[in-house]
């Protein structure tokens, strides 16, 4: 019987679906955040970074969506910084 592997390396962010969960260590490896691991968690703690969901006993992640809407929104506040 053959086994379907699935090669995780290969998943590119903007393949994910906005429902999609991924974890602090997979947005670094893919640098999707210009931030390391430990300004993310405290910006989760001072609520400037989307809310992070605890999947099971040590695994959290973020849905995808909240990452892009961030993501935005970031870029919204800086460019209009940029023009005033």
């Amino acid at each position: 019987m053959s086994q379907l592997k699935l090669n995780v390396s290969k998943i590119r962010f903007d393949d994910l679906s906005d429902d999609a969960f991924i974890q602090i260590r997979k947005l670094l490896e893919l640098e999707v955040v210009p931030f390391s691991g430990t300004t993310i968690w405290r910006k989760c703690r001072n609520n400037e970074f989307p809310k992070i969901y605890k999947l099971s006993k040590g695994i959290s992640a973020f849905r995808v969506g909240d990452i892009r809407k961030y993501l935005a929104d970031v870029s919204k506040r800086e460019f209009s910084e940029e023009r005033t």
